[in-house]
């Protein structure tokens, strides 16, 4: 067997390892790394080690611990409860804040699953309050979360940025934002319709204090049920409810004020979104002075986050980045793109990497196929054959909009979060749903950004 042939099944048993066992991939990546650089190309650590990503680790770092510190200080918190209260009572507009807020959040900085699981408890709770159809609440957060996901400061964004740049390859970031936000977008859309989104706007308006009540009720349940530190546990979901609600009493809530520390934070993240657009910032640099600057400020709520900081995600992208790099040096990489484009047309080959992309990342890392696949692409791009700008673009809608998987992160975390009597079926229709995707989104991707352009 070819050496190119042994590195590349390593890879995928990186991948299967990581989806059955539960095994961090970044970390099967770093040993694959190792293990063939030192046995199969007599590489020397250096080498190997040459190939891990430190501007993508200081990006990941940076956005995660400020989101970390925003969450820690009640922003986000603030953020949800605004949005709620934002709809002015329309039940049939709470879908749409539980999907803006995911996209928010996410946009400036939040890994996917950590927006899902700040969001999804408060969600599926509204779905059951409120009689919304729980997969269609489920499937507009996981949406909305993707659709931040792709800003130049979100996670997503930074990683295909950051490839696209390495590989001196045309990109446009805005592009890309504006193409997997209107994806996901528009999957958001139907979803809606399908699941009874016609009979909400129906219902018309509710009282919208009650819903930000609610909104605060299961904030409060969800903390309750998840704290650490208290010696005692809630018996049940209910019982955290009620407590939640006798703490509800005074009117006007100290956790939902726009106190001096929220206000920074939300300046700090404008500070952000601002210096790396319009000033071409240090997307990294720039959110870890703004992370410093806070803990510096505001101390006290500034503890635990740097264990709140996404290492797994760190770990994750920077073993998979590794490997990658190590097959780009070791010409495994141009070998496989001259591969792939020899099936037939490179047109063909684009549809070919987007199913890749699609079927992967709905059982497996999103995170780690974004920054596994682009590179695969990039000897038949530079052929001129297939627009770049486009092919990237097909790329990221097919491997991200997937997520609603129930084999996803993001989809087990709404099934986690239906309630007991609702799961099984919310866990079928995800399925349906996500299968559904894994094979439309790629072929409409494709029909639309790389066919016109080709």
């Amino acid at each position: 067997m070819s050496h190119e042939l042994i590195s590349l099944a390593v890879l995928v048993i990186v991948f299967l390892i990581a989806t059955v066992r539960g095994v961090n991939m970044g970390a099967l990546a770093l040993v694959a790394s190792f293990i063939v650089g030192l046995s199969v190309y007599d590489a020397t650590v250096d080498d190997v080690l040459a190939g891990f990503p430190a501007d993508l680790f200081v990006i990941l770092v940076g956005v995660t611990y400020l989101f970390a510190l925003a969450k820690n200080n009640g922003t986000v918190d603030w953020i949800v409860h605004a949005a709620v209260r934002a709809v002015g009572g329309r039940v049939a507009l709470v879908p749409w804040a539980m999907f803006g807020v995911c996209a928010t959040v996410t946009a400036v900085g939040a890994v996917s699953p950590a927006a899902v699981a700040i969001v999804a408890p408060v969600g599926m709770g509204f779905a059951v309050r409120y009689q919304i159809h729980p997969v269609m609440m489920g499937i507009m957060i996981v949406q909305g979360a993707t659709a931040g996901s792709f800003s130049p400061i979100g996670i997503f964004g930074s990683i295909t940025n950051g490839v696209v740049d390495d590989r001196n390859l045309p990109g446009n970031e805005g592009f890309l934002f504006l193409t997997t936000f209107l994806a996901a977008t528009l999957i958001a859309v139907i979803t809606y319709f399908a699941f009874g989104g016609r009979q909400l706007i129906a219902r018309g308006r509710e009282d919208a204090h009650v819903l930000a009540m609610a909104a605060q009720a299961e904030a409060a349940s969800f903390a309750a049920t998840h704290d650490t530190s208290t010696t005692r546990e809630p018996h049940s979901a209910v019982e955290a409810r009620e407590a939640a609600s006798r703490d509800q009493a005074a009117p006007a809530d100290e956790s939902h004020r726009l106190n001096a520390q929220r206000s920074l934070t939300l300046v700090g993240l404008a500070a952000l979104i601002v210096g790396a657009l319009g000033f071409d910032l240090d997307v990294g640099f720039t959110a870890l002075t703004i992370a410093v600057a806070l803990t510096l400020a505001f101390p006290q709520s500034a503890k635990g986050a740097v264990e709140k900081i996404s290492w797994g995600t760190v770990l994750l992208i920077g073993g998979i980045v590794t490997y990658v790099t190590l097959l780009e040096n070791q010409g495994v990489v141009q070998w496989l793109g001259e591969e792939v484009a020899g099936v037939g047309a490179a047109i063909v080959a684009a549809l070919l990497i987007c199913f890749i992309g699609s079927v992967v990342s709905a059982f497996a890392s999103t995170t780690g196929i974004i920054g596994a696949l682009i590179p695969l692409a990039v000897p038949f791009l530079l052929t001129d054959q297939v627009n770049a700008v486009g092919l990237i673009a097909a790329l990221a809608i097919s491997s991200s909009v997937v997520d609603c998987s129930p084999f996803s992160t993001n989809g087990a975390l709404v099934v986690a979060n239906a309630e007991a009597e609702d799961r099984e079926m919310v866990f079928k229709r995800l399925m349906q749903w996500g299968m559904s995707i894994v094979v439309v989104a790629p072929i409409v991707a494709w029909l639309v950004l790389v066919v016109p352009t080709a």
